[in-house]
């Protein structure tokens, strides 16, 4: 992350006050923008990169701004020393709500945030302590020794340093294996569970970050109009400040700052010319200001900060931040034959009503093997796939590696105790590079948490998963891509960034769901060499294909399932030779 355009614009920001002539309206406008834009940024990592649309943010700025407001005016406490329990009251709520509201998807979610912000809403117009609806005045502005901050040119300096820190700690978070973790999750949790990721931990983590900026933001605003109501904090603040996320650039930190910029000028603007343009007392701006706002994100629909960056591109980072050297992480131990198969599927049975997808089929994977699980479509090789790594509870049966059962175990666990896999349906984050991808794959292979990310304490750690990120990726021949977006890839070399992310995992056992699906002729080639090359080194692998001469070439051993049924197993070239088999696969006529 590049620092000198955030000295650039900190320079800036703290020019503005000194400009001759500068208006205190003018003041008080950037005042309001920078409370707007901590609020924002909450919401650009929770939306924008979490995928977690949250309309109740309002409220999280009315717990840090009541929080200040009672312990100033009734037990007079400094406000130096309410701001932590301002932020500890705002995450505290967020923790509460976010136990229930992470919970949901789809829409249900901005419908609990909706329920939950109109709750709160009213709560604080009732509640005696917080002054009901007429809300806390005479609250103390924020002091240095004998300086106050009472006047919008003093309190803009401590808002806009709030600003800046807040973006800061956000990207390095985002940039980090927490912010990896996060940004999987817009494309649902499977693949993201898949490699370690506890999806419902980490959505509750960027819950708690845009409350706590939320409830900066209302503790600062707070002390800067000196008086509280619940106005603010409504349900039509909180679809204002997603609106302003939206508007900048819902994934880009520094697009928050400028969608509050945007967006709070434009009020002020129209508030100002409409009703002296039609000499009406009616509430014009607000009809023009959503007309503006729609026709806005229809010229831009993934906000204005990525068109403006358009402007100005930049040369590709290169390998800039990738510590290729670093030491290398761990490798996991040889798997001991003695302690059993890498897999072995005993009886295993799925079924969804009355459609019975795996009929108790068993077979086994050992160490140094590579076994194909074949069949036509619909014969029940996903399902098994899934069954396998925890994304399905098996029905019955038992599942275990190593001897130790995995059937009922998480995703989570499972990929710990050494099983990978890609999917039959690409599941890559697009607008991830293929570095970022991969890395993905390490998530269990590193140590340090949220708050390490925040300070930039885990570029040690952060150094060993891009390390070996791209020793995974020159190993499947993509390092000339390795800094694209991987949704740029065409459709099989985005199955081979796939396999990396696999191998990054450092499995004993690698599932393959249809590796060879849209690969070039000299690219399955490849592919087979690779995979020849993980079964010398002692790897298990499970191959689900449908290119039969790829498979029959590769396997040393074939396992044929029709309808969920197990018909048939063997060396390649007995299967070849199966009546069960040519009937499954070419019918009884041919």
């Amino acid at each position: 992350m590049r620092r000198w355009p955030v000295l650039l614009f900190a320079l800036a920001i703290a020019v503005i006050p000194f400009v001759p002539g500068m208006p205190p309206f003018w003041l008080v406008l950037l005042d309001n923008i920078g409370l707007a834009a901590l609020v924002a940024i909450g919401l650009v990592i929770l939306t924008g990169v979490g995928g977690l649309t949250s309309f109740g943010q309002a409220a999280f700025c009315g717990f840090g701004a009541y929080t200040t407001a009672v312990l100033t005016t009734s037990y007079g406490l400094s406000p130096w020393l309410t701001l932590p329990a301002s932020l500890v009251v705002a995450g505290g709520a967020a923790v509460l709500l976010g136990l229930i509201t992470v919970r949901l998807s789809g829409h249900y979610l901005p419908l609990g945030t909706i329920a939950w912000g109109i709750s709160l809403y009213y709560i604080f117009g009732k509640v005696e302590l917080l002054g009901r609806h007429d809300g806390i005045s005479g609250i103390p502005p924020l002091m240095i020794g004998q300086i106050a901050f009472a006047d919008p040119r003093a309190i803009y300096f401590i808002i806009w340093l709030a600003v800046i820190v807040a973006a800061l700690l956000t990207m390095n978070l985002l940039d980090s294996r927490t912010g990896r973790a996060v940004r999987a999750l817009r494309r649902g949790h499977v693949a993201a569970e898949a490699f370690g990721v506890p999806t419902a931990k980490m959505k509750l983590l960027v819950f708690i970050h845009a409350a706590v900026l939320a409830g900066l933001s209302g503790w600062l605003y707070a002390h800067f109009q000196r008086a509280v109501n619940p106005t603010p904090f409504g349900l039509n603040a909180g679809i204002e400040y997603l609106f302003i996320a939206v508007v900048g650039g819902a994934g880009y930190v520094w697009g928050a700052v400028l969608g509050a910029g945007v967006v709070t000028v434009l009020k002020e603007i129209l508030q100002g010319a409409l009703p002296a343009l039609f000499n009406v007392q009616a509430q014009l701006e607000t009809i023009v200001f959503g007309v503006l706002l729609v026709l806005l994100l229809q010229v831009a629909p993934g906000g204005l900060w990525p068109r403006l960056t358009a402007l100005f591109p930049t040369r590709s980072p290169g390998g800039v931040g990738v510590v290729t050297d670093a030491e290398p992480l761990a490798a996991r131990q040889k798997s001991d034959a003695a302690a059993g198969p890498l897999l072995e599927v005993q009886k295993a049975r799925k079924q969804f009503g009355g459609v019975v997808a795996v009929n108790d089929v068993s077979f086994e994977v050992k160490a140094g093997e590579i076994v194909a699980l074949i069949g036509p479509n619909g014969a029940g090789k996903s399902t098994m796939f899934n069954l396998i790594t925890g994304v399905l509870p098996a029905d019955g049966g038992q599942i275990s590696t190593q001897g130790q059962r995995i059937d009922g175990a998480t995703p989570q666990h499972i990929v710990r105790l050494g099983i990978a896999r890609t999917f039959q349906h690409v599941k890559l984050v697009p607008d991830m590079t293929v570095l970022e991808n991969v890395a993905l794959g390490t998530h269990t292979r590193g140590h340090a948490g949220a708050l390490a990310s925040l300070f930039r304490l885990d570029r040690t750690d952060e150094a060993r998963l891009l390390g070996e990120a791209v020793r995974q990726i020159e190993r499947v021949g993509l390092a000339d891509r390795m800094y694209q977006p991987a949704g740029s890839l065409p459709l099989g070399q985005q199955r081979i960034v796939e396999i990396a992310r696999a191998l990054c995992a450092d499995p004993a056992l690698l599932l393959l769901d249809e590796p060879a699906a849209g690969l070039r002729h000299m690219e399955k080639q490849n592919l087979a060499a690779l995979l020849r090359q993980l079964r010398s080194d002692g790897m298990g692998v499970l191959l689900v294909e449908h290119d039969m001469g790829f498979v029959m070439e590769l396997a040393d051993r074939v396992t044929v399932l029709e309808f969920g049924t197990k018909i048939a197993e063997g060396v390649p070239d007995a299967i070849k030779n199966d009546p069960a088999v040519i009937e499954a696969y070419l019918g009884i006529a041919a």
